[in-house]
């Protein structure tokens, strides 16, 4: 029972996570385009802080809480999928991480990347997220 509720809270803690790693790029994207200093740019400044500090960085905790408790439940340590999933949870980690600095350039207005970049990296977390679902799904090594 213990490892299902575990598999459970983790599940929710990544979907949590992975919303607002969707969402937070393309919240980049539309206030790259806003005046710096408009009541356009200051709402998007409340909404990308209130995202990553209410929302993102709790479900990372706990995603990676709940996750690391998994594998000491299932004794995964040394499982192949296990470890390359490991490592591209790592790389949504410093996604993650980048965004928050890219949250504290807007909120300083020194943002200078244009709406395409951010647009690139909303990409990011979604081909990592498929490599990882598979990952587990599957565990082919």
């Amino acid at each position: 029972m213990l490892y299902e509720s575990l598999k459970a809270l983790h599940i929710v803690a990544v979907i949590s996570w992975m919303a607002g790693l969707l969402y937070l790029p393309r919240l980049f994207v539309y206030h790259a385009d806003t005046e710096k200093g408009s009541q356009q740019s200051e709402t998007f400044k409340v909404m990308e802080r209130r995202l990553l500090r209410g929302i993102m960085n709790p479900a990372m905790i706990l995603t990676w809480m709940f996750g690391l408790a998994l594998a000491w439940q299932g004794d995964w340590w040394h499982a192949g999928w296990w470890q390359v999933k490991f490592g591209l949870v790592v790389g949504l980690t410093v996604v993650h991480h980048l965004y928050g600095r890219w949250r504290k350039d807007f909120e300083a207005d020194r943002n200078v990347r244009p709406a395409r970049y951010y647009r690139w990296w909303n990409e990011a977390p979604t081909v990592l997220m498929i490599a990882i679902v598979f990952l587990v799904v599957l565990k082919p090594f």
